[in-house]
């Protein structure tokens, strides 16, 4: 198999295992074991670890190769390279709308399988249990339960729409979730692109390819930072709500609908982002070398 190929299928996978992270919460809160939502999803989690894992020394074989073909077939590498980087990102837009599609029916079957394993008590016979083709043919008939799902949430939500609210809190209400919304954007559109745009920077910088691509932390560092002041804790304080009763499972439901959204619309703010990013790593490692020079 092609090596970009095979990179933009696990990129892919990754993205979509990501994604489904945010029905964890909403299982967390519908089945009130919020813990054991987020344990048992490490172990789905261990996958897009492992697709990582494969997915980056991948990626920059495919650098190196383009470096040691010498200067005149290098120059074309560079705007093939950029295509291939630019098709690793859409298809980190494919693997977040496909989760989109799925998140109802992960919703239900995740909340079946916590359940399950509050009476077995054991993630091995729990997983043996899963894989029984029997279970396995119940999974199918899923679907049909996950399309009432979504209706069901289409009209609870539009019900509670029409509930009457006081104009102060509805604009309030209104711009958290704005804020919420674009700051995940421009987070998770800074996650996709920073290791990518690392490695085109290195390949943009042969003599400093190592430098480039360790910086990546740079750009990741920035949706860390954003991630952690902005959208986590404001997430966690609103599942906690609901948990304590305090706002609706429905609220749950339409946040993660929201951030799935938002996730998806920031896949396709990376391709904006791609050339800048390696931009500012390139600036950098200039940087850093004269700086070296100096000592």
């Amino acid at each position: 198999m092609d090596r970009i190929l095979l990179v933009t299928l696990l990129t892919a996978v990754i993205h979509l295992i990501d994604t489904l992270f945010y029905g964890v919460r909403f299982s967390g809160v519908k089945t009130r074991h919020l813990a054991t939502a987020y344990s048992l999803y490490q172990i789905i989690s261990l996958l897009a670890m492992v697709a990582n894992m494969i997915q980056a020394p991948l990626l920059s074989s495919v650098v190196e190769q383009g470096i040691n073909a010498g200067y005149i077939s290098y120059q074309a590498h560079l705007d093939e390279l950029q295509k291939d980087i630019r098709l690793i990102i859409l298809a980190a837009s494919g693997g977040t709308a496909v989760a989109a599609l799925l998140t109802p029916l992960f919703v239900i079957l995740f909340n079946r399988t916590i359940f399950l394993f509050d009476r077995i008590g054991s993630l091995p016979v729990l997983i043996l249990t899963i894989l029984s083709p029997a279970r396995l043919h119940k999974i199918l008939r899923e679907f049909q339960s996950a399309l009432r799902y979504l209706r069901l949430f289409s009209y609870r939500y539009r019900h509670e729409k029409r509930h009457p609210l006081s104009f102060t809190r509805i604009n309030s209400h209104c711009n958290s979730q704005l804020r919420l919304f674009c700051t995940n954007v421009v987070v998770i559109g800074i996650w996709t692109t920073g290791v990518l745009s690392a490695l085109f920077a290195g390949a943009l910088l042969p003599s400093f390819r190592s430098t480039a691509t360790l910086l990546s932390s740079i750009v990741n560092g920035i949706a860390v930072v954003l991630a952690a002041f902005l959208i986590d804790p404001v997430t966690a304080m609103i599942t906690d709500q609901a948990i304590q009763g305090i706002r609706s499972e429905n609220e749950i439901m339409h946040l993660t609908f929201l951030l799935i959204f938002s996730r998806l619309l920031g896949t396709f703010f990376a391709q904006l982002i791609f050339l800048p990013a390696a931009c500012l790593v390139k600036y950098v490692t200039l940087m850093l070398a004269q700086i070296s020079l100096l000592y």
